[in-house]
């Protein structure tokens, strides 16, 4: 299963809390065209978020879009900068990124979220060869499924706008094949 990091939004280069309608950048969309040649043929999978399904289409994939694979809802910050939900709920902030069960913003946690994932990811099991395009939560929640790790410790995974992370199916679960590798310029 790959899965693609979508390109990237203003709301990522100005450090917000994602939203659904927000547009993937056009240099980004162009530089997505590059793993055409990857993923060509395959089973494809989108987020349902704008930005995600943008992606999805200039890397030329038929995909689906599937509600499990959207960014956890971040209920009333979604679009707000960090530095401000930071600055106007410190602790509300303090307790969502202490506490995997904690949705202080009215949203989902991501405890559930993660939940969320990987259900979805083992759903697909049959079809290990697929490729999903979404947003770093989601990838990192497979990650994080993958691997056994709480949501929490799968927060620490970098992972770059259009980046590559990969896992295999084997008989005890999913192996990761790598993570964040970056598409060339």
């Amino acid at each position: 299963m790959l899965f693609v990091r979508h390109a990237g939004t203003p709301g990522m280069r100005a450090a917000c809390f994602p939203t659904a309608d927000a547009d993937a950048d056009a240099a980004g969309l162009t530089r997505a065209a590059a793993l055409a040649s990857t993923v060509a043929g395959v089973v494809a999978w989108t987020a349902p978020s704008a930005a995600a399904c943008q992606t999805a289409a200039a890397i030329g994939l038929a995909a689906r879009a599937v509600p499990a694979l959207a960014e956890a809802e971040c209920g009333r910050w979604r679009g707000l900068p960090y530095e401000r939900v930071a600055r106007e709920e410190p602790d509300a902030l303090a307790s969502w990124l202490s506490d995997p069960h904690a949705a202080p913003h009215g949203g989902e946690s991501l405890a559930a979220h993660a939940e969320r994932v990987a259900a979805w990811l083992e759903s697909v099991r049959a079809e290990p060869g697929g490729v999903a395009v979404c947003d770093a939560g989601a990838i990192r929640a497979a990650l994080a499924h993958a691997l056994g790790l709480d949501p929490l410790s799968a927060a620490r995974f970098d992972l770059a706008p259009l980046s590559v992370t990969e896992l295999t199916v084997t008989r005890a679960g999913w192996r990761v094949a790598h993570v964040n590798r970056k598409v060339l310029h």
